[in-house]
């Protein structure tokens, strides 16, 4: 009877330890054999900004995300120059409004992405992960040359160890 109890104690937390309950930003380098994972624990809040300077116009460009379940939704883009590389003008299905000296281009239904990739810049333009109240400066917390995969998922205990926990990384 005590090692069938031993047993069953060792079942669960070896199931414990590799199912994936922990929810979480996670951010995995693509183009390499070793890919290192990085990941931002979720709250409860549901919105989530990258903010990034335009490296041709030198301006701030804001992209607004929300979560849903394990998706992420683009919501709106704001920015205040339509030269090369931003919209001037809304397709189907968005609006742009002009207020204030800036843009807002939304999606009149948001646009479901299950992830997207980042590319982390060697250029000095800011770049950054809003996420609650804090502000998380991606050219210091990961490489820069380095494409990343970027979703919301659930981590296992195991992946939140091997991982590299952004609130914890410094440059």
């Amino acid at each position: 009877m005590k090692n069938k109890v031993i047993f069953v104690f060792i079942l669960i937390a070896v199931i414990f330890i590799f199912i994936p309950f922990i929810p979480a930003f996670s951010f995995t380098e693509t183009r390499t054999d070793s890919p290192v994972s990085y990941y931002l624990l979720i709250n409860e809040e549901n919105n989530f900004q990258i903010v990034f300077t335009h490296t041709i116009h030198k301006t701030d460009v804001i992209e607004n995300y929300q979560i849903m379940d394990s998706e992420i939704l683009l919501q709106s883009m704001e920015y205040s120059d339509v030269a090369i590389g931003m919209p001037s003008y809304a397709e189907k299905g968005q609006t742009l409004i002009y207020k204030e000296g800036t843009y807002t281009l939304s999606n009149d239904e948001p646009v479901v992405l299950p992830h997207f990739t980042l590319f982390i810049g060697d250029v000095k333009d800011k770049l950054y992960f809003k996420y609650g109240l804090k502000k998380y400066d991606l050219k210091e917390k990961l490489k820069k040359g380095k494409s990343y995969k970027v979703e919301v998922k659930k981590l296992s205990l195991v992946e939140v160890m091997k991982g590299v926990n952004l609130n914890e990384r410094k440059p």
